[in-house]
């Protein structure tokens, strides 16, 4: 009897220790679409280098292998995590050269930057950066955790086109000012005016996905829309949640034209805009409305993230449970 208890427990152990339970997603079935205009602002995990200038005729960042878009994690073997952590380094080094670590395409590497007297001022020949700011649409706050998305898209170092490796960061409230419409072959943009003092939440993590944080005002639970999947889209009729002026939300018609379901990606959903005056006042899709949820029904379905430069009436969305699964990482 014993020895059968023991090859019972055996077998019971070898199946929990090979069956491996299926992810669980706990986003809510309905969350509040967004559409507000947000000011953004984060703080990168180091400095990221946005180009080089000449002292003299030389130019020690190239001649040190230097790329635009690298990030300087360590100046003499000291962490550097802002501007003012490498001025620091600058200061206490040697006065001649600095010993430098950076991160390119995730792999560390050293160099050693020659640093130059002129006019007794110590230049480098570096463009650096630790910090980006802009403004894009809120698409969802989840009402259980009051975790939020916004843009659809990642956040990049305008100059190099690096993708921001978030320290910390903040959403803001903001006001549509104005618009430059789309034109073919050149996109528009929202203007806004960004106020710092008004926090609406902390930036936790930037992704191609988007970004996503903790919302930390108060929330308005009257305004749910359920959570569905790709298999549930349809094409055709559907709106986007947008602000032209000022922080009024407002909704706009689109047509669907085309849905994948590649979850790598944030162009899932094609769409046309159909109404004449979203056309009239933007010219189709602009700067700024990145992150506009895609409501179809009474549905979320997905978020604005792309202009289609050469046809500005069209763009892509990204589906919103890849934005929601990215929100729980």
């Amino acid at each position: 009897m014993f020895f059968k208890k023991i090859k019972s427990f055996i077998a019971i152990f070898i199946v929990a220790t090979f069956i491996m339970p299926q992810t669980l997603f706990a986003y809510s079935d309905y969350i509040i679409a967004g559409g507000e205009n947000i000011g953004l602002q984060i703080n990168n995990n180091g400095v990221i280098i946005a180009g080089f200038y000449k002292v003299g005729d030389m130019s020690p960042g190239v001649e040190a292998n230097l790329k635009a878009g690298d990030t300087i994690v360590k100046v003499d073997d000291n962490n550097v995590k802002t501007i003012d952590d490498f001025i620091t380094s600058i200061k206490n080094s040697n006065q001649r050269s600095l010993k430098i670590t950076y991160k390119r395409n995730k792999k560390n590497s050293d160099t050693t930057l020659n640093l130059i007297n002129e006019d007794n001022t110590l230049k480098t020949g570096l463009y650096v950066k630790d910090m980006v700011s802009g403004i894009g649409t809120l698409t969802f706050i989840d009402p259980k955790t009051k975790l939020y998305g916004a843009l659809g898209h990642e956040v990049i170092e305008g100059t190099s086109g690096v993708m921001l490796n978030v320290k910390d960061g903040k959403i803001y409230d903001s006001n549509v000012t104005s618009i430059d419409k789309s034109t073919r072959g050149e996109p528009g943009a929202k203007n806004a005016n960004v106020n710092s003092n008004e926090v609406f939440g902390d930036i936790k993590e930037n992704t191609t996905s988007g970004i996503f944080g903790s919302y930390t005002k108060e929330i308005n639970k009257n305004s749910l829309y359920k959570v569905v999947d790709y298999e549930d889209i349809k094409l055709g009729k559907a709106k986007i949640i947008t602000v032209l002026k000022d922080d009024i939300k407002t909704e706009y018609e689109i047509n669907i034209i085309k849905v994948t379901n590649d979850g790598n990606s944030n162009k899932n959903i094609l769409f046309e805009v159909t109404d004449d005056n979203l056309v009239e006042k933007t010219g189709g899709i602009v700067q700024g409305m990145s992150g506009s949820p895609i409501i179809q029904g009474d549905n979320i379905i997905g978020a604005v993230t792309n202009v289609v430069v050469n046809n500005p009436k069209r763009g892509y969305g990204i589906l919103i449970t890849t934005m929601l699964k990215e929100a729980e990482n």
